[in-house]
């Protein structure tokens, strides 16, 4: 299977899943946002990589405006130099409007982590000729008030059929890229990671969760980053 084939297979995997209260809202950019996202796996999806760095799940001002992992619009448009048309989730959250790469919010995560790889690879190209980023899961939940809910939080009985199909494409997208490892971006990531991988050949690792919410993360995550990945054994 190709990257794009595994990403429609787990659009059309999570799409008919239904959440309870307090989700009442949910996003899948492998759907309104498939252009951009499809652009992404054509341009860097090309393996063997030497590392695939995986996420959570979309952000509000992140994938969920752009169809890419860490998607802050302005490297998405600028330094990944994609952009395509991104269409409307419905229903649409009316305080969480998708409004694609015009979006005029900043995702600190994304931005974060494109910055480094803009400082430490200048291009594009050179950095995911080595690298690729992926996201566990695909969907973005919000709540009424617009508050965004991750996938861990959700009912036991609404995470195990989500699970299911994200493990399975994580799998199939590690034997299309034949990484030498991959890494967590944060605990939830590695957690599933290892629980998705078991069994294969790939090492599991982790580094710092660039969110705003963590202290540690806000004191130097640059730098914090680099350091974990140089422990791992990179060289930059």
């Amino acid at each position: 299977m190709s990257l794009a084939q595994i990403a429609q297979a787990l659009s059309a995997a999570v799409s008919p899943l239904q959440f309870s209260a307090p989700v009442t809202h949910v996003y899948n950019p492998l759907d309104y946002a498939w252009r951009c996202h499809e652009r992404y796996l054509e341009r860097y999806g090309k393996g063997p990589k030497e590392a695939v760095f995986m996420g959570m799940n979309p952000g509000p001002w992140g994938m969920a405006q752009s169809g890419i992992p860490f998607g802050e619009v302005n490297h998405v448009r600028d330094w990944l130099r994609i952009d395509e048309p991104v269409e409307k989730p419905i229903p649409e959250h009316p305080k969480r409007p998708v409004l694609g790469l015009d979006c005029p919010r900043t995702e600190v995560s994304g931005d974060r982590i494109w910055t480094w790889a803009k400082q430490r690879f200048q291009s594009a190209d050179a950095f995911f000729e080595r690298f690729f980023v992926v996201n566990y899961c695909p969907l973005s939940f919000m709540e009424e008030s617009g508050r965004n809910r991750t996938p861990d939080k959700l009912p036991a009985s609404e995470r195990e059929p989500l699970f299911e199909a994200c493990d399975t494409a994580l799998r199939q997208t590690i034997e299309v890229l034949q990484p030498q490892i991959v890494i967590g971006v944060g605990k939830f990531a590695e957690d599933r990671a290892r629980i998705a991988l078991k069994g294969m050949d790939v090492p599991i690792g982790r580094i710092l969760h660039p969110s705003p919410a963590s202290p540690l993360a806000n004191r130097g995550w640059a730098e914090r980053a680099t350091a974990e990945l140089q422990a791992m054994g990179f060289e930059f």
